[in-house]
């Protein structure tokens, strides 16, 4: 079965051909019961989806992935620049996806695995964190710079310990306690996804060396590879 996909966030309208009978068929379905249980009723079935490349459709990659289905992922405007030069409507753009497929014309693209995307989550979630942690140790050393503390910029203990030792009061103090206890709860965030992302790191050194015994392991953990079609490193700090 051959699956044109017209993705929408609260629905999709698909266009379908089966191979062998060529019975065709064009249906909507809404998200995410009506459209999960009719390609779980596929379950088992060589079936090939194509969809336009579009946001809030996690739950449905990974179904896909669960189910066994191929899901093609298309360029979006390689697929409209194909298109006829007619008005746009939800059934003709899933007939036209299902077109490209038919055809051999559909202009997929690469699509990370879910494992991969697990990696990425984790990468993210981290850079977000630290990032709102530097926004924190930034405000706290601007207070010190307005009381005449100033100095290297880089985050010690001994900094730390001159900016809680400085005279303030009323409000100036009560916002350097705020920020103080939200970069200790940043830390104690953060600290177990480092440990995750050296984690990730080492296990992927450990794997090239298993596909690529003259590789050899350097002295400290590059980052993280995440597939990109071309493995790039991501540095973990």
């Amino acid at each position: 079965m051959i699956i044109g996909c017209d993705f929408h966030p609260s629905f999709q309208q698909i266009a379908y051909v089966e191979q062998e009978t060529g019975e065709y068929e064009e249906r909507r379905l809404s998200h995410r019961g009506e459209a999960e249980a009719f390609y779980r009723s596929l379950a088992g079935r060589a079936v090939r989806i194509g969809m336009e490349a579009t946001g809030n459709d996690r739950w449905f990659h990974k179904l896909m992935s669960d189910l066994g289905h191929e899901l093609l992922v298309g360029d979006a405007s390689a697929i409209h620049a194909s298109a006829p030069r007619e008005q746009r409507t939800d059934k003709r753009d899933a007939r036209h996806i299902l077109r490209l497929l038919v055809e051999n014309r559909f202009p997929s693209i690469w699509q990370p695995s879910v494992g991969n995307e697990e990696q990425r989550q984790l990468l993210l979630h981290r850079c977000r964190l630290v990032r709102m942690r530097t926004r924190i140790k930034n405000q706290l050393d601007s207070i010190a710079k307005s009381e005449g503390l100033t100095g290297s910029r880089a985050w010690k203990a001994k900094r730390r310990q001159q900016i809680e030792a400085l005279p303030l009061t009323g409000w100036y103090a009560e916002r350097r306690k705020d920020l103080l206890a939200l970069l200790d709860e940043m830390d104690k965030r953060i600290e177990p996804l480092d440990k995750a992302v050296q984690a990730a790191a080492e296990q992927k050194c450990r794997s090239a060396a298993v596909d690529d015994p003259s590789w050899r392991r350097s002295g400290s953990i590059a980052g993280v590879c995440a597939d990109h079609g071309g493995l790039e490193a991501i540095p973990p700090r």
